[in-house]
């Protein structure tokens, strides 16, 4: 029987070990304490809370990632309010409205009416098709039109999705986003969270699914080297011993990519990187909002430094993307400031306002969250195939057509499953 070994615990590496479970025997090494990379939960020892490590929204259109958790039988762990509502504030003019897309194709969300963006003109929507025609040169501003349709929602949407800012980031990689989304129409934009974290919806139940068949998951394990000879993998060195791979053996790297290019020398990736800045803050108390913030359970702002509000019980967990401009910035100062633009945004949904002192909080900056999704960086991804005929490479920062998304990253692990020569829900290319 075949045996992969799976160098990397993160989403694609969960991904591409999920699909194989039923092929082969296989084996996770991580070399951290836990699976899930930049998609987890723990418990907060500041916070005395379960918090994830990023905020992430996963949209009815995310075929692969729902798939995913069907396999593992955890598409119950979601939450989220089976419609395509999103709830905004804009902090500059301090003015609420929610957008309620169309179920089907035509935009019908965009005619006069209260479900359209305040103050935008049908003729914005021309930005739209800009983004589904931009080749691999465009960049995100070239396709937007003045207005508030961009101000208010494509400029943020492109932000928190590319996490890279407008100026150069790809226009190609967000047009495939809305491609696959805001172009099938509002019922491929139904958002979906977790219901408890990250971990328990996506990590927890996979290894759960690969005990079953027996996998190994080994964390606290580091793989230091890959030995090749005559174009196949022969052995891995890890902490705990040189393994050897037999002729039934495969390997998939899924690492993020400066790891990958430290075991893998000859790989081109991309070598610049955007963060990711998430602030915690914990409550006395569970806040429970009205009208449709109650219902969808988050709001996304506009004006601020903040970007999606999520009201976990007594959690209120904000995400600020693309946060390279940050870097400077000190972080009792930004929570102080994230913390008067949620007090702005939900006071006025709260049955009781928001204490205008900060409750206790914790500020997290992931450095390297997403590789830049510029033109230039897309250019330097690879694809899952290698010259070595036993080994694939898996990760969302490989060519996926998509940016640095949970969508991505499960895409990527069945694209080095196939690439192997597996069944795969995706076919393989040699493109």
């Amino acid at each position: 029987m075949s045996h992969v070994h799976i160098i990397g615990g993160g989403l694609a590496g969960l991904s591409a070990a999920v699909e194989l479970a039923a092929q082969a025997k296989v084996t996770i090494y991580e070399a951290g304490p836990a699976c899930g990379g930049r998609a987890r939960s723990f418990h907060d020892k500041t916070l005395d809370a379960l918090i994830d490590n990023g905020n992430h929204l996963i949209l009815s259109a995310n075929g692969l990632t729902f798939r995913y958790l069907d396999i593992l039988g955890a598409r119950h762990t979601l939450s989220g309010p089976g419609i395509p509502i999103f709830p905004y504030y804009d902090l500059q003019d301090d003015l609420a409205w929610t957008l309620r897309l169309s179920k089907g194709k035509i935009p019908f969300w965009a005619l006069p009416g209260g479900r359209r963006v305040p103050g935008m003109k049908l003729s914005e929507l021309s930005s739209l098709g800009r983004f589904l025609k931009a080749n691999d040169n465009t960049v995100v501003e070239d396709c937007l039109k003045p207005g508030q349709f961009s101000r208010r929602l494509l400029e943020p949407f492109a932000i928190s999705v590319l996490n890279t800012d407008l100026h150069t980031g790809s226009a190609l990689l967000l047009g495939n986003v809305i491609r696959k989304s805001l172009a099938q129409g509002g019922m491929a934009c139904c958002p979906w969270f977790p219901e408890i974290g990250l971990s328990e919806t996506l990590v927890d139940p996979a290894l759960a699914y690969l005990r079953r068949y027996h996998g190994e998951i080994r964390t606290g394990v580091r793989v230091s080297a890959i030995e090749r000879e005559k174009g196949r993998v022969t052995a891995i060195e890890t902490t705990e011993g040189r393994i050897e791979l037999g002729p039934e053996d495969h390997v998939i790297v899924a690492v993020p990519g400066p790891v990958a290019q430290s075991l893998l020398p000859e790989i081109i990736a991309p070598d610049a990187f955007e963060s990711i800045a998430n602030a915690h803050f914990k409550l006395s108390a569970p806040v429970k909002a009205r009208g449709v913030v109650a219902q969808a359970r988050f709001v996304g702002l506009v004006g601020g430094i903040s970007e999606w509000i999520f009201l976990k019980g007594d959690v209120l967990s904000v995400t600020v993307s693309a946060a390279n401009r940050y870097t400077d910035r000190d972080s009792n100062e930004m929570l102080a400031t994230i913390w008067s633009e949620i007090r702005r945004a939900l006071d006025p949904v709260l049955p009781q306002p928001l204490p205008v002192a900060m409750p206790p909080a914790r500020l997290l900056r992931e450095k390297r969250a997403t590789f830049a999704a510029t033109p230039e960086q897309n250019r330097r991804r690879p694809a899952a195939k290698t010259d070595t005929a036993n080994m694939a490479l898996a990760g969302d920062w490989t060519n996926t057509g998509l940016p640095s998304t949970i969508e991505g990253a499960i895409q990527s692990g069945l694209a080095a499953v196939s690439a192997l020569g597996f069944r795969s829900a995706i076919k393989h290319t040699e493109s």
